[in-house]
């Protein structure tokens, strides 16, 4: 398991600790809302309230026995408790405890990620306005297309960034359910009155209908929108490595003063952070697929489902926890290059405008397919002959007998090509700060 990675608050929330804090919580608001409809003894449940609690060591010990670990801390809290404890865990079955208060885990976890994703989205947009007008070559199949800014391409982070905020948030309610159904869903031995009211003491909304476990189909869309998120932070981590190649040398995430890239090689500045959230990702990506598989049990449950989620929660969780407060303070340390980015805008020899010349050839009455020969003769002379794409073309008398030298010269203006900047900036973030 990958907890070293992970904040403390994340940690705790997936510590045995806090799985048995909501364990508790779930029997406690079962015996209070069973008190209030008279099915427990009031002082029963006031001294189940005062007196309730568990040590790890001491349910570790009794599930070497009983090889149930529900049954294991019922009877570690019993101990502690006496007599009242009869009504404790009254009228339930285990995955009634067990779901509900994995809900409330995995409801505080997502507040985490959406924390998280707030200050990504807040340090990203940042950067966007600082980089708004920066001139880069934009590129497609990895090839030169035609000039962008280095801010266009942070505001389209920035609006998947608020993608995958919706998408936690939608997944948050869909696993917000809690169950207190009984053994295959039935209600056999509580009413579904006593479900609601535990459920609104602890901020759930009652599963419609359940077996006797929550069905999992709300747990795999969970994991599947943490998987997109994190393909999310490998696909912009991906672009600063692209980046920080020598032969582009545009963008470079922070290198520390002291940090060492190689023990070999002094000269490394390595991408290793981004790496990083690239590697981490597969793991959330595969930890989705298992939680894909746990949506198909048998009749109204199996427990193959158990083992993998007491895995792949918590890894999922923890992992993206990191890599996203990594990638935020990556964003907010990187270096751009603009001098760079320019220089290799200028490595095509104009060729990167050929569209627009097509375009006012166009204009001027050339057929499409004639004007798109007459320009891709010039660009293919440019690249084998290494020579300059506007002097070629002023040297080309089909083209010349068309535009003129300075209509030649506007379709090469950098401010033409990016004039309609704020008006993309304007539909990601609103009024500029």
């Amino acid at each position: 398991m990958i907890r070293r990675y992970a904040q403390p608050a994340m940690s705790a929330i997936w510590a045995e600790q806090r799985r048995f804090e909501t364990w508790l919580a779930v029997e406690l608001a079962a015996t209070d809302t069973m008190a209030e409809a008279g099915i427990v003894p009031a002082d029963a449940a006031r001294e189940l309230r005062d007196k309730a609690g568990f040590d790890i060591a001491r349910i570790d010990e009794i599930e070497q026995t009983t090889q149930h670990d529900v049954i294991a801390f019922t009877t570690a809290v019993a101990e502690r408790v006496g007599p009242a404890a009869r009504w404790l865990h009254f009228g339930l079955t285990s995955s009634d405890v067990v779901d509900t208060a994995l809900a409330l885990q995995m409801r505080e976890a997502c507040d985490l990620i959406l924390e998280d994703l707030d200050a990504l989205a807040a340090a990203i947009k940042v950067r966007a306005f600082e980089h708004k007008r920066m001139p880069m070559m934009g590129r497609t199949h990895g090839v030169h297309a035609e000039p962008m800014t280095f801010g266009l391409k942070l505001a389209l982070w920035y609006a998947e960034v608020q993608r995958d905020i919706v998408r936690v948030r939608r997944a948050r309610e869909a696993v917000s359910v809690g169950k207190i159904s009984g053994a295959v869903g039935t209600f056999a031995h509580l009413p579904p009155e006593i479900e609601a009211g535990v459920c609104q003491r602890l901020g759930l909304t009652p599963a419609p209908i359940a077996t006797q476990v929550i069905s999992r189909d709300r747990h795999a869309e969970l994991m599947t929108t943490l998987a997109i998120t994190a393909a999310s932070l490998e696909k912009f981590a991906l672009e600063i490595r692209g980046l920080q190649k020598t032969e582009l040398g545009e963008v470079e995430e922070p290198f520390a003063k002291g940090q060492k890239g190689s023990s070999a090689m002094p000269h490394k500045r390595n991408p290793v952070g981004c790496e990083q959230v690239c590697g981490l990702a597969r793991i959330v990506r595969a930890n989705a697929v298992a939680a894909l598989e746990n949506v198909a049990l048998w009749h109204e449950r199996d427990i193959s489902h158990s083992s993998v989620e007491r895995v792949i929660l918590p890894d999922s969780f923890l992992a993206l926890d990191h890599m996203i407060r990594r990638f935020t303070r990556i964003v907010a340390g990187m270096v751009a290059y603009p001098e760079r980015m320019l220089e290799n805008i200028g490595r095509s020899r104009g060729v990167v405008f050929s569209g627009q010349v097509l375009l006012e050839l166009a204009r001027r009455g050339v057929s499409r397919e004639q004007a798109y020969l007459w320009v891709q003769r010039n660009a293919m002379r440019s690249f084998h002959e290494q020579r300059d794409f506007r002097e070629l073309l002023l040297a080309d008398t089909d083209i010349m007998g068309v535009l003129t030298r300075d209509e030649i010269d506007r379709t090469f203006s950098l401010d033409e090509q990016l004039r309609h900047v704020d008006t993309l900036f304007a539909r990601v973030f609103g009024q500029a700060p």
